[in-house]
C-alpha cells in the first residue's frame, strides 16, 4: 500500500518532495532555494534524468537532501508486465547505486499508477511506496496564488507535498520556484518544520551497497 501522509501528531511535520528531475534548469534553482531557508526535501528522480546529470544527483546528497526512485522513464505502469515493472526499478536502483554507493529504498509510481504487479515487486525489493497528501499540480502551470492556496487548503500535520523539479514538453515550473520560498514561510508560521520522507516516517533511505 502507498504511504500518502505520515503522523499527525505534535509537533507539526510536513515533507517536500519534487519528482522527475533532475535537470540543469529548475532542479538547480530549487536546491538554492532549499539552501538558503536551511530545507531539507526528497526527490524522486527519474533513472534517465540522473544518467544526464550524475553531478546534481551528488549536489543533491551532499546538501542532505534524500534520493529516491521514480522510475526510469516515467512510463505508466498499468501499460506495462511484470518483467517492464521490475526492469524500470532496477535501472534506476543501479544507476543511484552507481552514483552513491547505496540503493535507494523509496519510490514513487509515475502518475500515482500502483498495480498488483507493481506493489509485488516493491515488496521483494524492499521498497517502500510513497504517495502524497498535498498535490500543487504545479507541472500543469497554475499561478503562485493558486498552488500556495492549494497548499493551504490540503496541508495537514504530517502532510507529504508533492511539486515537481524538472521541465518537459509543455512544462514551465517558474512559478514552482516562486511559491516555493512562500510555502515554507507559511506554513513554518502554522507551527510546521520542514522534513525528509524518511525523517517523516521513521525509516530508512537507502540500502549500503558492499
Amino acid at each position: 500500500m502507498s504511504i500518502h501522509h505520515g503522523p499527525d501528531e505534535k509537533p507539526y511535520k510536513a515533507a517536500l518532495t519534487f519528482d522527475d528531475g533532475p535537470d540543469q534548469v529548475f532542479t538547480p534553482q530549487i536546491l538554492d532555494l532549499l539552501k538558503q531557508m536551511k530545507v531539507k526535501a526528497t526527490f524522486f528522480v527519474i533513472g534517465k534524468n540522473a544518467a544526464k546529470y550524475p553531478e546534481i544527483i551528488k549536489r543533491i546528497e551532499n546538501e542532505g537532501h534524500i534520493l529516491a526512485n521514480h522510475s526510469w522513464d516515467h512510463a505508466n505502469f498499468h501499460h506495462l508486465n511484470e518483467y517492464q515493472i521490475k526492469k524500470e526499478i532496477m535501472q534506476t536502483d543501479q544507476l543511484l547505486t552507481s552514483i552513491t554507493g547505496h540503493k535507494p529504498l523509496l519510490f514513487r509510481a509515475p502518475y500515482g499508477n500502483i498495480t498488483s504487479s507493481l506493489e509485488v515487486q516493491l515488496k521483494s525489493m524492499e521498497h517502500l511506496l510513497i504517495g502524497w497528501s498535498v498535490d500543487t499540480r504545479d507541472w500543469a502551470g497554475p499561478d503562485v496564488p493558486t498552488i500556495l492556496q492549494t497548499v493551504t487548503k490540503q496541508i495537514r500535520p504530517g502532510g507529504i507535498i508533492l511539486q515537481h523539479c524538472a521541465s518537459g514538453q509543455q512544462v514551465n515550473l517558474t512559478n514552482t520556484i516562486e511559491a516555493l520560498p512562500l510555502i515554507v514561510q507559511k506554513l513554518t508560521k502554522e507551527g510546521y518544520t520542514f522534513v525528509t520522507i524518511p525523517e517523516l516516517l521513521s525509516t530508512q533511505a537507502y540500502k549500503m551497497e558492499p
